[in-house]
């Protein structure tokens, strides 16, 4: 799926105005944008922490593996499906000229990863910690208005 998501990126970036070394960084912010953005979907409008923090561990195995790609940018040995290294270019002459950040800057997303999957694993268990609390017995009085018996005519 990363794989998609990624070439998804690429794809989507073509029709806009923007440079090439955006179009070529697109693939990586699509691979890790979808999971998390899917994660800010699911914590957000559902209030589901635990599809949040699945979709968090996706998004930092898919950030270790720009990470990977990254730092691959110095010695093109990846095997790609086709085209051009993204990094290399972003990263070589054509792009910002500082290939040699290649491993620092893959050593900083490794760290990121590192963070998004301690966020996820702790809102994952926090939701299996609310999960597992006893609901609380309502109070006498307090329970509310008497459901009518099945069958009965409700009278206004």
């Amino acid at each position: 799926m990363d794989l998609g998501f990624h070439e998804l990126g690429h794809l989507a970036s073509y029709g806009l105005p923007v440079s090439d070394v955006v179009k070529a960084a697109a693939g990586s912010v699509g691979q890790v944008g979808v999971p998390l953005a899917l994660a800010a979907y699911f914590l957000a409008a559902r209030r589901e922490q635990a599809s949040a923090g699945v979709c968090l561990a996706w998004a930092a195995t898919s950030l270790r593996s720009v990470a990977t790609y990254v730092a691959d940018a110095p010695f093109e040995r990846l095997p790609l499906i086709g085209g051009e290294h993204d990094w290399a270019f972003i990263l070589g002459p054509e792009g910002t000229d500082d290939l040699g950040r290649a491993a620092s800057l893959a050593a900083e997303l490794r760290a990121g990863a590192w963070v998004l999957l301690a966020l996820a694993l702790a809102g994952c268990a926090w939701s299996l910690v609310v999960s597992l609390r006893p609901v609380p017995a309502a109070a006498p009085g307090l329970a509310g208005p008497r459901a009518p018996a099945l069958g009965a005519r409700r009278t206004i």
